[in-house]
């Protein structure tokens, strides 16, 4: 009998509905176009998606103001992170394709890359609902595992394989974890980051230039920012509550911040 488990790391739907919400909060969203568009914003910017494109998200909370056609479809495959790493060849460049995708989720597959991105999509099914396999486990793992190796394949093609290295791609992992479980509401300096890294904040800017095109203070303002951002178009935290959140040693100090990276007040972001 399959180990029912196996069902709490995959999720297959037609549907973008409920991403980052909910069971879905911590899966990673594997979505292909197959008709129609679709509209939205995405870590501050906005994206279309049309037939043919694949969207990759690991946070799923960060898609916003989603709008789609009336003749819009898609194919979905949320699965656990956890799931997801564990399947994930033994390759840095997974490191490189996380960042350009936090940055841009969107990839315009070829007529070749989509019509393998859905033979992949068929094989990771097929393998999800024939539980009465013996190794229905193993057969779902690598056929997750070969639909990330076509991703990492697509990716490469459209944009290049640089390589990084094992020892910058290790630090960068590191950074990114301190960055995810929100480190930056207390701290939104290098040296802190470098110190917690046992590296230099010289050393830790150069690696992130290195492995993602910018700066180690790029990506905690840009993390800092987007949820500063979210909290502010929430309104469930006033405008002083938010500001103590985030440690600023004054409200004047956190406008100019906010001011500085949004372009606009918080008073104004909050009040729209």
């Amino acid at each position: 009998m399959a180990d029912e488990s196996i069902f709490d790391k995959i999720v297959l739907a037609d549907t973008l509905e409920g991403v980052g919400t909910g069971r879905l909060e911590n899966y990673l969203a594997h979505a292909l176009c197959i008709g129609g568009e679709m509209d939205f914003d995405f870590n501050g910017s906005h994206f279309s998606m049309r037939k043919g494109d694949l969207i990759i998200v690991r946070k799923g909370r960060m898609i916003e103001n989603i709008t789609a056609s009336d003749d819009f479809k898609v194919r979905v495959v949320y699965a656990d992170a956890g799931f997801i790493e564990y399947c994930t060849p033994q390759s840095n460049y997974g490191m490189k394709g996380q960042l350009a995708l936090f940055m841009n989720p969107v990839m315009n597959l070829t007529t070749g890359q989509f019509e393998l991105c859905c033979r992949d999509f068929d094989s990771l099914e097929y393998r999800f609902l024939s539980t009465g396999l013996p190794f229905y486990e193993e057969g779902v793992r690598c056929a997750m595992q070969l639909l990330i190796i076509d991703f990492f394949n697509f990716h490469a093609c459209l944009y290049g394989e640089d390589a990084v290295s094992a020892q910058l791609a290790d630090i960068m992992n590191r950074f990114l974890a301190m960055l995810e479980r929100g480190d930056y509401r207390q701290n939104r300096e290098v040296a802190y980051y470098a110190s917690e890294l046992c590296v230099t904040p010289k050393y830790l800017s150069e690696v992130c230039k290195k492995t993602s095109g910018h700066s180690a203070n790029f990506w905690i303002n840009r993390y800092a920012i987007l949820d500063i951002s979210r909290l502010l178009r929430g309104k469930k935290h006033t405008f002083m509550e938010i500001s103590d959140l985030f440690s600023f040693s004054s409200p004047a100090y956190f406008t100019r911040y906010v001011q500085r990276y949004l372009g606009v007040s918080p008073s104004k972001t909050h009040d729209s």
